[in-house]
Order: structure tokens, then sequence, then C-alpha cells
């Protein structure tokens, strides 16, 4: 464990390597899970912030779906949440050419129609952040899926990326720079260390 203030940092996620192959797993982290994507606080007043220019993105089922559950749902386990289809693919999720799901607010975004990318569990995922009801502290583990992230995995080892430079803008976007540059800093020591 990595301790860098407040922030408790999984040994896995400078250890371990990752790097998406969304060729391989057509954005199946949008479309697999128990919930929608986490959302923070802040992030549902985000999602009404840009949610006309994102919705030209979307196909008739999940306008439909969000006309009928709203734009964010609260999730008993998880708090708020986007909604998804059926519990499976996200409301947000929109498929391209290749039958690849990505997010459509964040093709909103790349196309320059909003500002904000797309909420932050999305943008930091495997890796999810937990925060202790009981401290202060935030938890970041490494949690990749066990079948949909496997050619991730294979190609951050044939590449050699460990998983938090992978993530960098991410973990930059929801802990700082100075917050990167110390985790940075830790993996380099503790590979100079288990590599002498």
């Amino acid at each position: 464990m990595i301790a860098i203030d407040n922030i408790l940092v999984s040994d896995q996620v400078v250890k371990e390597q990752f790097v998406c192959d969304l060729s391989k797993c057509k954005g199946a982290c949008c479309v697999d899970g128990d919930a929608g994507a986490p959302l923070e606080k802040a992030e549902l007043e985000k999602i009404n912030e840009v949610f006309d220019a994102v919705l030209p993105y979307l196909n008739e089922e999940s306008k439909s779906e969000i006309a009928r559950q709203g734009r964010y749902v609260y999730d008993r386990e998880y708090g708020w949440v986007t909604p998804t289809i059926n519990s499976k693919v996200c409301v947000y999720g929109i498929k391209d050419k290749q039958g690849v799901v990505k997010c459509g607010i964040e093709q909103a975004y790349l196309d320059g129609k909003v500002q904000w990318k797309k909420p932050i569990s999305c943008h930091l995922f495997p890796v999810i952040t937990k925060e202790s009801k009981r401290s202060e502290n935030i938890y970041v583990n490494y949690e990749p899926r066990e079948d949909n992230c496997k050619a991730a995995c294979s190609l951050g080892k044939k590449l050699k990326v460990p998983v938090y430079v992978f993530l960098k803008e991410s973990l930059v976007r929801k802990f700082g720079q100075e917050f990167y540059d110390a985790l940075d800093a830790t993996a380099k020591h503790l590979n100079k260390t288990a590599n002498p």
C-alpha cells in the first residue's frame, strides 16, 4: 500500500501493467457491470450541463430509457449511477462501426461540443476509488474484469505500461498533478529497489 496524504494506493496500481485493447473487449466496461457508472454528486450537475449536446449522439433506445429512468439513478449499493438498458449497457454508450461501445459524453467532448470528458469512475477504470466511511481516507484499487480485461492486461505487459502510467490523465484529473508526481516517484523508487 502506498500512502500519499489521505490517499491509499494499492501496490498493484504501480506493479501491474494495463493498456485498453478496445478492438478485443469491444468496450465491455460500458456494458457489463452490477449497475451503471458510479457518479460523484457534483457530476449530476455536469450531466445536466452537457445533456443537450450529448443527446444527438445517443440511439433511440438510450433516449427512451433516459426519458423513463432519468439522466441518472440512485442505487442503494452504489449511490448515484448512470442508468442502464436492461441492467447491461450504459445509456450513454454508443456503438461505433466496428461494434465497439464508447461513451457518448466523451464523443461529444472529443468533437468539441462539451468541456467535460465523462464520469471520473469511467475515466479511471480499471482503477476503482472508495472513500472510507470512518475516516478521510480514499482507497485506490486496481480491479480489472477477469474476462473482459484479459486483452488489456496482455497488451499492458507487452508494451510494459504500468496501470498508473496508462491512467495518468484520469489520476491527475481526480487527485491533481502533485499526487501523480508523488505516485510516479514512489513507483520508480520501488522499481529501483526491486530491480537494483
